[in-house]
């Protein structure tokens, strides 16, 4: 009998531990709770919320031979194999920091005891050792890591079929999902599960419904949030409930455009994130670029509060930050917009917005998160330029142009004409009073002036450039 431990792979379709340890004879799947890793980076509060219910699924799917535990696998994984008397112990790689160094750890321990121990790689399109440049090195610039070490690399894998196996008896020492203690205390998420379905079968049917009705346009409707040409696949993929190798190989058999081209190009970007979270391991912490060590940021509770309760008096930010509390995700197009505002407007730390997205995210993935945080706050790897800011009224002009999306998440200004809703602090009373909008007790006026914020980031940025 072969324990299969269940990480960020929460599926059974192309899951390469999963089938080499069914031909192998019996399987105990098996999923242990770590919340004793060291750091600031335990599993945030939506993150939790979805893990229960896709750990709900995939037990569903092993009939209820899926076995919970909590704590140290390092002390877990050894007593559970005196316990069962286990051959063998197989997984898909994680690749944080900790859990890399955990699991070579483990790995070592264990074979020195004679057992079979094997790791596959279920997670990623290629491993973060296959796509450096011809001398080694990492790459830091996007286009280069994909045309090269991607495109022209080795082609993804095909994927696996789900296997035929059968399940070992659940241990004595098992715990319950209920008891492994996931779901949130506060009401916070009650509701906040509308219109998604964690697990396998709710990422096949998302995948199904994009490329249906979604990958067409793609390119150019990924940025407008109204509009629904985005997968949605974020969590899923987080998770593993679905594999990257599945969405490449069928993406790669229509027929090549804009559309495909652009969504594979959206995979790579996930690739590249991993790829620098392993080659830097401080990246959720550290600045790639040393010189930003030096920004003065500054440390406001209030202006930090008004961002994330999407009080800032900017409609397109306020619409984003309610999206992402609503609902457990945000557009991709909002998240640099908001992001933008918090780090050059509010000149407040990208850690802040790290840590905000951390808990309150579905698809909070520490490689995606510090990476996008570092390129927004133009300090990480192929990063946005310091002085590209997004103007947050411009940006909803131009991406929101009938407002669907902005009065969806802001309803206080829903009745305000198209002219004034992503500035409404210059319309005049008598507008105001038509929409029933009194402002600064109805909806919040500008926290910061753009104008003056901006000035005030680029001037930060000079300092830094100066030394």
């Amino acid at each position: 009998m072969r324990i299969v431990w269940f990480r960020q792979d929460l599926r059974c379709q192309d899951h390469p531990a999963l089938s080499e340890a069914a031909q192998k004879g019996e399987v105990l799947p098996l999923y242990i709770l770590n919340d004793t890793h060291p750091g600031k980076w335990v599993m945030g509060e939506a993150s939790r919320l979805w893990l229960h219910h896709s750990l709900k699924a995939l037990s569903d799917s092993f009939n209820g031979h899926l076995a919970f535990y909590k704590g140290d696998p390092l002390n877990i994984l050894p007593q559970l194999i005196k316990e069962t008397g286990a051959e063998g112990v197989y997984w898909n790689r994680c690749y944080e920091p900790w859990a890399i160094t955990r699991d070579k750890k483990l790995k070592e321990h264990l074979k020195k005891e004679g057992l079979d121990v094997q790791s596959f790689n279920g997670s990623l399109l290629w491993e973060p050792w296959e796509t450096t440049k011809g001398d080694g090195t990492p790459y830091k610039v996007f286009t280069p890591f994909y045309k090269t070490s991607c495109l022209k690399g080795e082609p993804p894998r095909t994927p696996l079929p789900k296997p035929t196996l059968t399940c070992a008896p659940l241990p004595p020492s098992s715990l319950t999902l209920n008891a492994i203690d996931l779901l949130p205390k506060k009401p916070w998420g009650k509701e906040v599960f509308s219109g998604w379905e964690p697990g396998e079968a709710g990422a096949e049917k998302r995948w199904e419904i994009f490329l249906k009705e979604g990958l067409k346009g793609y390119k150019v409707g990924r940025d407008l949030p109204a509009q629904a040409h985005v997968s949605r696949l974020s969590p899923h993929l987080h998770f593993g409930e679905i594999s990257p190798h599945q969405l490449w190989a069928d993406v790669s058999k229509i027929e090549e455009g804009h559309d495909t081209n652009h969504f594979l190009s959206e995979l790579g970007w996930r690739e590249f994130s991993h790829n620098l979270l392993y080659h830097f391991p401080s990246l959720p912490e550290k600045n790639l670029q040393e010189k930003f060590d030096r920004f003065q940021w500054k440390k406001d509770p209030k202006l930090l509060k008004a961002w994330q309760t999407g009080h800032t008096g900017y409609p397109f930010v306020d619409a984003g930050m309610r999206e992402l509390y609503a609902t457990g995700y945000m557009h991709n197009r909002m998240r640099m917009v908001v992001g933008s505002f918090l780090v050059k407007n509010l000149l407040l730390h990208w850690h802040e917005g790290e840590a905000w997205f951390w808990d309150c995210l579905f698809d909070a993935d520490l490689a995606n998160n510090s990476a996008s945080w570092q390129w927004i706050g133009g300090c990480g790897a192929d990063a946005a330029p310091y002085f590209r800011i997004f103007n947050p009224i411009t940006q909803g002009e131009k991406f929101d142009p009938q407002g669907d999306y902005t009065r969806k998440y802001v309803p206080e200004l829903a009745k305000l004409s198209d002219k004034y809703l992503f500035r409404p602090w210059e319309a005049p009373e008598e507008i105001l009073e038509q929409a029933g909008i009194v402002l600064g007790k109805d909806y919040p006026l500008p926290i910061v002036d753009l104008k003056a914020s901006r000035e005030e980031a680029l001037a930060a940025f000079e300092r830094i450039k100066e030394k």
